[in-house]
């Protein structure tokens, strides 16, 4: 782990490229600096002698062994100002200069060169292309931006400097302040990883926060951020949701698991919590930072306004919460405090003429009650409501129960006084009903991933070194997509396959469905034909009396079809019993950023249109393996639906096991297909198999 101290609490910073000339970034870091930094700052560069009225000097050698160094010179020189910063003993480096590897090859080229002098020197670099970083507990601001932050206890990372001015600027208005700010910039050394374990450790802040346009290393991610979870929350809006299929795949697994669907798979795996909105992200991170966890996901809402009243009933049933069901000595405390036109169920109605009184005192009932976990109370403004007063009285109460408490008074100006006051308590004010309902929801979502355990994958006996040959011989043919005849290597994990072998003629053919009991099946092997049954490439219930021609006619529509496909001939199997099973899927599909991304779900002909799947980054551990069967909608098939026999879901679990470990040991398989494996009542089969590798 890095250790960020002297980022975010030097004792002096050189600013490299500070300048007396306004409007260039070197003035305005450095000006930044002097008007809040608790530490000294010194500038270097050799054409002045001071800037600003702080002393200016030649080089970071004559800078007094500053702790962190901000690099703002043109990108022709900037890596040597960072080796400079190594060679002088300074740790920690920010790298504003723009030009390195998001402007092409050039550009790339220094960039490697600035990461490998941060390892050489074992540096701590932000950026570069990075907007700085800001620090409120020492009052540094080390960015061009145009605002000093608040100070708070939110810690915030984005890779993008101008959404980090925006919102700065923004949460000034809306009274939301940060401990630390990090603009990532084009994360050459330092990464969202290293930021949020150190942020973990630091007891100022209470949740971390940030955009991401990518994550660089997904699968260390994942770890880290699983660790990171257990303490302290993490909430994240990622950009790029649309962006689903970066590149056409050709197997199933492929078209369904794009690059969206792995970030998905992937932070929800993190403990992370995902904002869809900029809205969101700070609505969850204040709930988070500034509530107790509630005891259950029951919550109970108290209201003037019956027409908001429903309007939070559908924000929660579109939520994992769950109206409170109250217990008979809160209903009576109900009945006897409200008027008869008053609601005692949930939400409770407390009419439009309700007071100050009837309004803490229907609160105080709920958040009494064991069966509710969170409140929220929504009020419209009326002549006899004082919002000032039921805001005092509001706080009172949370803090009593210690219970979350969410706050949606509805109005402008009226509640501006009222919404202060909730905000200093830390309970947070919305407008919107369904805002309000999505923050405790944050609440309760984290509540989950801290209760979450997590095991160990199992460690299967299987043959790699078989795997292995059959790789390497695929290799030697130079084919990159492998078909039925892959089946060993499934073979090799441990995976049921069908009696069968793959054939070249058509008397080898009869020979093999002559040792098969009962009919064959019979399919075209070409790594050039992957939807075989599309063309007319697969028979099924072939008698040993037709498999001679059965095998010609194959062999005829594979070469009409297309003529120049590389055909490696025809799988001879036996035949299994669909009817008895039910058809599902499971496959990988190698993610850029996340590694080899798991699929399970429905499975056969109709996958990619009813796409009932659902998605783990491997390696997976026996309870995740479970999760997965769990997830899918057509789970109760599995199950027994209308009078079958359950099918052997133990079976389906340890299968997706073998295949999670089969593509963590091969990293050159890309993308693999096991559809259908069969799932009936004793256990799994997997009938064919489309598998693509890396050259």
């Amino acid at each position: 782990m890095a250790e960020l101290t002297g980022l975010f609490s030097p004792g002096r910073v050189a600013v490299v490229g500070a300048t007396p000339r306004e409007g260039a970034v070197g003035h305005a870091i450095t000006s930044n600096l002097i008007e809040g930094f608790s530490g000294e700052v010194v500038g270097v560069n050799p054409n002045h002698d001071e800037v600003l009225g702080v002393d200016c000097v030649d080089s970071l050698a004559d800078a007094g062994d500053p702790d962190l160094a901000v690099v703002v010179v043109p990108p022709g020189i900037a890596v040597d100002a960072v080796r400079e910063a190594g060679e002088c003993g300074v740790g920690d480096v920010v790298v504003i200069t723009a030009g390195f590897g998001e402007t092409g090859s050039e550009g790339a080229t220094r960039e490697r060169e600035l990461r490998e002098v941060a390892e050489e020197f074992d540096l701590n670099l932000v950026g570069p292309n990075s907007l700085g970083v800001m620090s409120t507990p020492v009052g540094m601001n080390a960015t061009f931006g145009p605002d000093d932050a608040l100070e708070g206890s939110l810690s915030f990372m984005s890779q993008s400097g101008a959404f980090i001015t925006a919102v700065v600027d923004w949460a000034n208005d809306q009274g939301i302040g940060f401990k630390d700010v990090v603009s990532l910039g084009n994360k050459a050394v330092l990464d969202e990883g290293d930021f949020v374990e150190a942020w973990n450790d630091d007891e100022e802040t209470d949740v971390i926060i940030g955009y991401l346009e990518g994550i660089s290393e997904g699968r260390e991610f994942i770890e880290t951020a699983r660790e990171v979870t257990r303490e302290t929350p993490v909430v994240l809006v990622k950009s790029g949701r649309t962006d689903a299929g970066a590149q056409a795949a050709s197997s199933h697994t492929g078209t369904i698991a794009g690059s969206e669907r792995a970030y998905e798979a992937g932070l929800e795996q993190a403990g992370v919590l995902r904002a869809e909105s900029v809205q969101e992200l700070f609505d969850s991170a204040q709930m988070l930072a500034n509530q107790p966890l509630p005891a259950n996901e029951s919550i109970a809402v108290i209201t003037n306004a019956g027409g908001p009243g429903v309007m939070s009933t559908d924000a929660v049933g579109d939520s994992r919460l769950s109206m409170a069901s109250f217990s008979e000595d809160t209903l009576d405390s109900f009945r006897e405090a409200l008027p008869a036109e008053g609601n005692v169920h949930n939400p409770v109605d407390i009419v439009g003429d309700a007071d100050v009184e009837r309004f803490t005192g229907a609160l105080e009932a709920a958040l009494a009650d064991p069966n509710v976990g969170m409140a929220l109370v929504l009020s419209a403004p009326t002549a006899v409501l004082d919002y000032e007063e039921l805001a005092e009285r509001t706080v009172e109460l949370r803090e009593k129960h210690d219970k979350p408490v969410a706050a949606c008074f509805m109005g402008g100006e009226r509640v501006a006084p009222a919404a202060e006051l909730l905000r200093e308590a830390g309970i947070p004010n919305y407008f919107d009903p369904a805002r309000a309902v999505e923050s405790l929801d944050a609440l309760a979502e984290y509540r989950e991933i801290r209760g979450r355990e997590y095991d160990d994958p199992t460690e299967f006996d299987v043959d790699r070194e078989r795997v292995r040959e059959l790789l390497d011989r695929a290799e030697q043919r130079g084919d990159n997509r492998i078909g039925v005849e892959a089946m060993e290597i499934l073979e090799a994990y441990g995976i049921p396959i069908p009696d069968g072998e793959v054939v070249s003629d058509p008397a080898e053919a009869e020979r093999v469905a002559g040792s098969i009991d009962g009919e064959a099946v019979m399919k075209i092997v070409s790594p050039d034909i992957m939807h075989k049954s599309d063309i007319g490439g697969v028979k099924v219930g072939v008698p040993e009396s037709e498999v001679y021609d059965a095998y010609e006619d194959l062999v005829t529509r594979a070469r009409n079809y297309q003529p120049d496909a590389t055909l490696l001939g025809v799988q001879v199997q036996e035949m299994v019993d669909l009817d008895s099973g039910v058809e599902t899927i499971v496959g990988m599909n190698r993610d850029p950023q996340f590694g080899p991304l798991l699929l399970f779900g429905l499975g056969g002909i109709f996958v990619e249109t009813l796409e009932d799947v659902t998605l783990r980054v491997a390696p997976v551990s026996e309870r995740e393996a479970d999760a997965m069967i769990d997830e899918i909608d057509a789970a109760p098939l599995l199950r027994g639906a209308r009078g079958r026999e359950p099918v052997d879901e133990a079976a389906i679990t340890e299968t997706i096991g073998r295949l999670s470990q089969l593509v963590t040991d091969f990293p050159e398989i890309v993308e693999l297909d096991i559809n259908p494996l069969v799932a009936t009542p004793t256990g799994t089969t997997a009938i064919d198999i489309a598998l693509t590798v890396e050259q």
